[in-house]
């Protein structure tokens, strides 16, 4: 049987509305690192980590935190809004995005989820 890599990665491209848009997923040890990009580079990067005093767990809550780039209200609903998932699935772990896209549209945001969906490495 061979070796499992320690780090494991995928990633995909789709154009949406005529916007080439690519998805990159990474496992580590500790956290999941997500790229969601029309620009071809991070952009801003932030941390989306589960709410560990949260009393009702029927709810989920999520932290976010940027931690480069454009600090905006929009960015954080658009990181929830993606990753939320993705911490649930994976136990709770906490996910680093990076975040750099031209267009913010809900088609779009629906259409990143399903490619992240696409590349699962939890």
């Amino acid at each position: 049987m061979a070796p499992q890599p320690a780090i494991r990665s995928k990633q995909m491209e789709k154009t949406i509305n005529g916007i080439p848009t690519q998805v990159v997923c990474t496992e580590f040890s500790n956290y999941i690192f997500i790229v969601l990009t029309q620009y071809g580079k991070i952009g801003t990067l932030l941390s989306i980590t589960p709410d560990t005093r949260s009393g009702d767990i029927s709810v989920p809550m999520f932290t976010t935190r940027v931690l480069l780039g454009k600090d905006e209200p929009l960015t954080h609903v658009y990181a929830k809004n993606v990753t939320t998932f993705v911490s649930q699935e994976s136990g709770n772990r906490p996910v680093l995005l990076g975040l750099s896209l031209k267009d913010n549209s809900a088609e779009t945001m629906k259409t990143v989820k399903d490619m992240i969906k696409a590349c699962q490495v939890w």
